[in-house]
């Protein structure tokens, strides 16, 4: 079996096209989502079309919170770009679209081929809020892990891709698929990379893979998606894209 790993979509319907397509391609037979798919990028509402037409399980993040509770995201920011933005975005979708977003799950667990298991969150399975990072230590790492243990675990919200081992766990972030970032920024202004991220998990009779694929976006293009847009944040990320 192949599963998909995305997350982080952040509104970007050409990045999650070329993402589908690519996957599609490899034969993927299942897709998870992580959460933080509709807010501060140009096309918050067609990518919960595409997502909904995809059918598949859904975690919500931290981003989905702020779409459905509005007054959260004064709780994780006070930079008003980013304010503005969330609050742009939910203006462009419809209650059909946060109806939808109220049935994202905080985790999940399932079973991939008899064996192997994964269990996906957003940040961490105890908040969707918490960075899961290459060097978080060992003991910390445990204790944001809250007991939980699975063959692998996945999740986002750093907007960095990660593969690693933790006491016999494999540990996945697939990065983002809208917004990937060049590193690790907590709260500063990121440098957004211009391709798309995600990961695919091959199990197959107890054996695993995990691949971290980087899908190729023509920055013409993105710039094109964020030209004209009256979202708060275009204008950054048309300076990001000409970089």
């Amino acid at each position: 079996m192949k599963v998909a790993l995305i997350s982080d979509l952040h509104g970007n319907e050409l990045a999650l096209r070329a993402v589908l397509a690519d996957a599609a391609e490899l034969g993927v037979d299942r897709f998870v989502c992580l959460g933080d798919v509709a807010t501060l990028g140009p096309h918050p509402g067609e990518v919960l079309g595409m997502l909904r037409d995809l059918g598949c399980t859904c975690i919500r993040g931290n981003h989905d919170d702020f779409l459905l509770e509005p007054e959260l995201v004064h709780r994780y920011t006070q930079a008003p770009i980013v304010i503005d933005s969330v609050e742009w975005c939910r203006s462009q979708i419809s209650k059909d679209d946060l109806a939808f977003l109220a049935t994202f799950e905080p985790t999940a667990h399932c079973t991939l081929d008899g064996s192997t298991t994964l269990y996906s969150f957003h940040g961490s399975p105890r908040s969707h809020m918490e960075d899961i990072l290459a060097e978080t230590p060992p003991e910390v790492l445990d204790e944001m892990l809250a007991g939980q243990r699975a063959t692998l675990m996945a999740g986002g919200h750093t907007h960095v891709q990660m593969l690693r081992q933790h006491r016999g766990v494999l540990l996945v972030n697939p990065g983002s698929v809208g917004m990937p970032f060049r590193e690790y920024v907590f709260g500063r202004a990121p440098t957004v990379l211009a391709h798309a991220e995600y990961a695919v998990i091959d199990a197959s009779s107890g054996n695993v893979s995990v691949t971290l694929r980087r899908v190729a976006l023509e920055r013409a293009a993105l710039q094109r998606a964020v030209t004209g847009s009256s979202l708060p944040l275009a204008s950054a990320l048309l300076e990001q894209y000409q970089s």
